[in-house]
């Protein structure tokens, strides 16, 4: 029995049509070959892969030492790692005792739609590697209830 499903799936996978794909190049970028792009706050944004403007994209991102954003909220959602200095990040719901500090290596997550708040609470800038799901856009929370 157990000859005859080898026998099958073989069978199967020889219909099949193979398809080889040409692989890809390794792509290497040292840190100071990245190309920052700094907003009028200060935040700064290299782009890794996408255009963050018109779809999900991969980008290293920069924040002053000290900067506090207005409450926002995005329509895609965020994963960023933290790479140096120390950030914060909370909800509208989460209490300002409560908030974690996080530092480099550490992970966080913010859904879309999620009113919140970014800090860099350390003395030195703040950097982090960012994937969002969807195009870039920040929606103060002022801006959204009008």
């Amino acid at each position: 029995m157990r000859t005859t499903l080898w026998a099958a799936a073989l069978s199967v996978a020889a219909c099949l049509p193979v398809v080889a794909a040409e692989p890809e190049a390794i792509r290497l970028t040292a840190q100071p070959d990245l190309s920052w792009e700094v907003t009028p706050e200060g935040v700064a944004f290299a782009p890794l892969k996408g255009d963050r403007f018109e779809e999900s994209y991969m980008a290293m991102v920069r924040l002053p030492a000290g900067l506090v954003s207005p409450v926002h909220v995005k329509s895609a959602s965020m994963f960023g790692l933290v790479v140096s200095g120390e950030m914060v990040h909370t909800s509208e719901a989460d209490a300002a005792e409560a908030a974690k500090v996080l530092k480099a290596g550490d992970y966080y997550e913010i859904p879309a739609g999620l009113p919140h708040q970014s800090k860099c609470v350390s003395n030195v800038e703040c950097v982090t590697f960012l994937y969002q799901d969807g195009p870039f856009d920040f929606l103060p929370l002022e801006e959204k209830r009008q």
